[in-house]
């Protein structure tokens, strides 16, 4: 990729060692967030950005630069940091990882200058490519996530709230919102964070009831907006593309709006009376049917939905439930999450087998 007319000095040891360490980090590190790409996402699109920008990496890697490196006099081999040597979940890998791309590809922007006058320009691009990678990566995974998963929990304030959602996590839950609609903002945003950094842990994804601050602030995964909440189009405005939408709706004129409006789920219900919302009337297992034929996005259904009723529901069509208290006030959270989605998961395949069989 270099040629030497393009030299704004001659080439030094130290400046080739740079380029050439950076090199092999950019590269590396794209290869493990193509790895994902290609196995955990299975997004050829991504996976194929991933595996371009690491050919043109090796295009400008001459043998020159090569030639420079020298292992056992780098001081940087010993270097280490304990935040290194493990990583608690694929967010954080892919993160730090990410970062790992950028910060190498500012270097050889900077040092690249001196070099070759066209490498500069040529990483400074890359470098905003990689940028829009990880927001394209993270948004797709968010939405895989969310058509993965069958159950979601909605909070409900407790005094052992964390303790409660772990418990969830422990046994396969993978969706949850943040609902409280009594506490200070102080410990709404608080609880968010804490809540975020948890759910993550678990590759679950946290999203946040009514507040788009607080999901931007919390660096959460979406928002839930009811009727009265701020409008779908709005919301997205403030969140950008990277997060997810959803949105209540008791009938078929608001599943349409929220679903032109660019919603990425919507929650169908209230199923049955319940006493989170004691002023809606419950939109029956009628609507629940109309959804299962009509809407063309994910959606749950919600509203007092619990161990009793829950076949019921899901013979009227639901493959994915939300639930309150049925798990927020269960003595054991863990237990009642693994039966609803053993529950959800068997519904599923008597329905698959059911088309397989009427194909044959």
């Amino acid at each position: 990729m270099t040629d030497k007319q393009n030299r704004t000095l001659p080439a030094q040891p130290a400046l080739c060692r740079i380029l050439d360490a950076n090199l092999d980090r950019a590269r590396e590190g794209l290869r493990i967030i193509e790895e994902w790409c290609r196995f955990g996402l299975n997004s050829a699109d991504l996976a194929g950005e991933c595996k371009q920008l690491r050919q043109e990496l090796a295009a400008w890697h001459v043998a020159e630069l090569r030639s420079a490196r020298d292992t056992p006099t780098d001081p940087g081999t010993e270097l280490t940091h304990p935040q290194e040597e493990q990583r608690s979940s694929i967010q954080q890998l892919l993160e730090a990882n990410f970062c790992r791309v950028e910060e190498a590809l500012r270097v050889l922007e900077e040092y690249g200058k001196i070099y070759d006058r066209n490498m500069g320009a040529a990483f400074k691009q890359m470098r905003y490519r990689v940028y829009t990678l990880e927001s394209d990566l993270l948004a797709y995974r968010r939405y895989q996530q969310l058509l993965r998963s069958q159950l979601y929990l909605v909070t409900s304030p407790r005094d052992n709230l964390m303790g409660v959602v772990e418990a969830a996590l422990q046994g396969g839950l993978t969706l949850v919102q943040y609902r409280d609609k009594s506490s200070d903002d102080g410990v709404k945003l608080a609880n968010a964070r804490q809540l975020c950094e948890l759910c993550h842990r678990y590759d679950a994804l946290l999203i946040v009831n009514d507040r788009v601050d607080f999901a931007i602030a919390a660096d959460a995964d979406g928002v839930h907006l009811g009727q009265g909440d701020l409008p779908v189009a709005e919301a997205r405005k403030l969140l950008g593309p990277g997060r997810i939408i959803g949105c209540s709706t008791t009938n078929g004129e608001e599943m349409q709006r929220a679903v032109d409006a660019g919603a990425d789920y919507i929650g169908v219900g209230p199923v049955y009376q319940t006493p989170t919302k004691p002023d809606k009337q419950a939109a029956g297992l009628d609507y629940v049917r109309y959804a299962a034929t009509k809407s063309p996005i994910p959606w749950f259904a919600i509203g007092s939905i619990d161990i009793n009723n829950l076949d019921e529901v899901l013979n009227a069509g639901a493959q994915r439930v939300a639930t309150v208290r049925s798990i927020m006030e269960a003595e054991q959270p863990t237990l009642v999450t693994q039966f609803f989605i053993s529950q959800l998961i068997r519904m599923q395949n008597l329905k698959a087998q059911k088309a397989l069989h009427g194909k044959s």
